[in-house]
């Protein structure tokens, strides 16, 4: 397992590579210029200086050579100083946010635990509701449940979530008054109400993605499970006795696991690009957000970090979907 996942890392070094080399040429060739929100003003020989001073005026393969440094070097130093209070004793040069004029790095790690926060409370309830959901589907085939199920599937996955946010603001916080109509980032929890506030105002954009994560998930689950139920085994295992709890969960699921996790992992990427159009519905002051505002300031150096760390996880969740299998599937061996 050791190699195959040293094999595998070292694999995703060049397609991390070419990714990075297609995002920023594509980025390169937006229109935007780092002196853009500077007022009126100010002089142009300050504006070409401050352009001089971020190698705005450097050739393409230059400009890209200390990006990926900067991204694969000096980030990764800065972020360990700061979080361990150490200093590794060199100058380095950070990535600039165009519009905020500073680190990129620093924004993105002060909007990522709201962006955690929702997506993470909702990629785990999606699963808690899918995998069973598809599992009393498929043993219960075409009772109520299971048309129920398939219902809410389909709605869930046909209906995007912009449009389940909006109408769940206007049910749920206007005409109900359940739940706030807006995320407040600055809310911090210090006793048992304003834990029950920050439950709240979690509620609709949790529900949102997680209804919307669990419709694929659920559908997923229920034709692995029929596939399954079918097989010779699970008549094996019930004339010897096992009990019907167990040849669903011991036999049926186990050998359903594989293709369920790897959609699970596949998810994960999902869940962040889907928060870029939830976020900015409840105001989440997160990532996606982060991204939409960077994409309507023209400021390329967040965009473009944002971009590849989308990638970088891409990656990391097929990753995981392998070394799964062989921990589902006792015949996958790696060596």
């Amino acid at each position: 397992m050791a190699r195959y996942l040293l094999r595998r890392t070292l694999a995703a070094i060049p397609t991390l590579l070419a990714i990075s080399f297609v995002i920023f040429a594509i980025l390169d060739l937006a229109p935007g210029d780092p002196t853009s929100s500077f007022p009126l003003s100010i002089p142009p020989e300050v504006r070409e200086q401050y352009r001089e001073a971020l190698g705005f005026n450097d050739t393409f393969l230059v400009r890209y050579g200390k990006w990926l440094r900067q991204m694969t070097v000096d980030e990764p130093i800065a972020l360990i100083e700061q979080s361990f209070g150490a200093d590794a004793g060199s100058s380095r040069t950070r990535i600039q946010s165009w519009a905020s004029r500073s680190p990129v790095m620093d924004t993105i790690a002060e909007r990522l635990p709201q962006t955690l926060w929702v997506l993470g409370v909702s990629f785990l309830l999606g699963i808690a509701i899918a995998v069973p959901l598809g599992v009393v589907s498929a043993y219960r085939q075409y009772s109520l449940v299971d048309q129920l199920g398939t219902l809410a599937s389909m709605v869930g996955y046909s209906v995007p979530t912009f449009f389940t946010g909006l109408v769940a603001i206007i049910v749920f916080s206007v005409w109900l008054g359940w739940f706030p109509s807006f995320y407040d980032t600055t809310h911090e929890v210090t006793d048992f109400a304003s834990f029950v506030f920050q439950l709240r105002q979690m509620a609709m954009p949790v529900a949102v993605l997680a209804l919307f994560n669990a419709a694929a998930l659920s559908r997923f689950t229920r034709s692995s499970m029929l596939e399954n139920l079918g097989e010779d085994y699970i008549r094996t295992a019930r004339a010897k006795g096992v009990d019907e709890r167990g040849v669903l969960l011991r036999h049926a699921l186990r050998n359903s696991a594989i293709p369920i996790v790897t959609l699970i992992a596949l998810q994960i990427p999902g869940i962040f690009a889907g928060a870029i159009i939830t976020e900015q519905i409840f105001r989440i002051n997160g990532l996606g957000q982060a991204l939409i505002s960077a994409i309507n300031a023209s400021d390329i150096p967040m965009v473009q970090t944002l971009t590849f760390i989308f990638a970088v996880l891409v990656v990391a969740s097929n990753l995981l979907a392998d070394v799964l299998y062989g921990l589902l599937d006792p015949r996958i061996r790696y060596e």
